[in-house]
């Protein structure tokens, strides 16, 4: 298993595991935010609900060009990343550190809005069984590989938060162009 499951491979794993957990929120987000807006104003103060709701009232069409978007960066992260390991041209690992590190915390988020809302959530399945598991498995092959180490992690945990503007104009993006 190990020959298979070398870094380059765990590397370009990357975009088919972020695709895998986007179909889940594609298909699931629509309906579920009709069917539990209500459930939010109870469960959560007001104007955190009513942000959550705007944030995520749209359609499915609307929230898969917004995946595109963030799937740009998923993807420019990874060919930088596999560059990096062949020591090519556009070698950079940091980019793809902080977001596959943001993908990782991500998938709490969705554990923790199950728990909050007491309800299945979009997204909640795969972060359970793909990003959890699959970002172990990234990390301990890039440390043991020294690819990356505990300092690059800690230095790229900060700017992790530079996604979330990025999700942000994705949502507006995928508002605007459907």
């Amino acid at each position: 298993m190990e020959q298979w499951l070398n870094v380059q491979t765990l590397i370009w794993l990357f975009p088919i595991m972020f695709i895998l957990h986007d179909f889940e929120e594609i298909i699931m987000v629509e309906k579920w935010m009709k069917r539990n807006s209500t459930v939010m104003y109870d469960i959560l103060p007001k104007r955190i609900a009513d942000r959550v709701i705007k944030q995520f009232s749209m359609s499915t069409a609307q929230f898969a060009v917004a995946v595109v978007v963030i799937f740009l960066f998923v993807s420019s992260s990874t060919v930088m990343a596999n560059q990096y390991v062949i020591q090519g041209l556009l070698g950079n690992i940091y980019i793809f550190t902080i977001i596959t590190l943001a993908f990782f915390l991500h998938a709490f988020t969705h554990i923790g809005q199950s728990v909050i809302l007491r309800s299945i959530t979009p997204g909640v399945f795969t972060s359970l069984i793909v990003i959890i598991p699959y970002s172990i498995i990234l990390y301990r092959s890039l440390l043991v590989n020294k690819v990356i180490t505990w300092e690059i992690i800690f230095v790229c945990l900060p700017f992790c938060l530079l996604i979330i503007p990025v999700a942000l104009l994705a949502h507006w993006v995928g508002k605007k162009v459907v």
